[in-house]
């Protein structure tokens, strides 16, 4: 398998891994559940960096796009396999985990700013040491990556669910454990985080500009 198709296999598997790994780790009751959630990503992110940049997120593919590196085109095919592998994902972690009794809908003003920011410093964070020709070739950006993830469940998990990704609320949604009437407030939040620092890093680094 190669080329593009390759690409979208792995973005669906390690998405739907992803879901699994945050509905177990919510679901463990362990205070350090941020951490495992955040080292899951970053290990997911080293195994598949090479093969497909390792998104695992519709923000950070849009953010790949305004960046120049992808076409519109392999984006939604990003799109379509992380949220199918979102669900998936959900889908067996009910096998294990029942989805809740109530979902989770949080005060939305607060939650939307908590997942814009931290999805911006997310996906600009993504873009500085995975795509910069400045970074090229370091070997922290999975760990800076699932970092943020850490960083955020911490600060803003209480307010918002710290999803900073449309495919990890659309997962949680399928799993029952935030309420679908919500989930446009973590979709639209995570894709304008995406956007802005894919803009604010084209601003800030003119030398170092990509044509899909």
């Amino acid at each position: 398998m190669t080329g593009l198709a390759r690409n979208v296999v792995t973005e669906l598997v390690a998405t739907a891994l992803f879901i699994f790994a945050i509905v177990a780790a919510v679901n463990s009751g362990s205070a350090l559940a941020p951490i495992a959630i955040g080292f899951t990503l970053m290990v997911l992110v080293y195994a598949t960096g090479h093969i497909s940049g390792g998104h695992l997120n519709p923000a950070v593919s849009l953010g790949a796009f305004v960046r120049g590196a992808m076409s519109v085109g392999d984006m939604i095919a990003y799109w379509i396999a992380q949220l199918v592998g979102g669900a998936l994902g959900a889908l067996l972690a009910m096998s294990v985990w029942p989805a809740p009794a109530t979902a989770g809908a949080p005060d939305l003003l607060p939650a939307f700013i908590a997942e814009l920011v931290f999805t911006f410093i997310l996906v600009f964070v993504v873009l500085n040491v995975a795509t910069s020709k400045d970074t090229d070739g370091n070997s922290f950006y999975g760990l800076a990556i699932g970092s943020v993830v850490v960083a955020g469940a911490v600060s803003v998990g209480s307010i918002s669910g710290g999803a900073f990704n449309p495919a990890v609320a659309f997962g949680l949604a399928v799993h029952g454990d935030f309420a679908w009437s919500a989930l446009w407030m973590w979709v639209v939040a995570a894709l304008l985080g995406g956007l802005l620092a894919g803009i604010v890093f084209r601003v800030l680094n003119t030398h170092d500009q990509k044509t899909a």
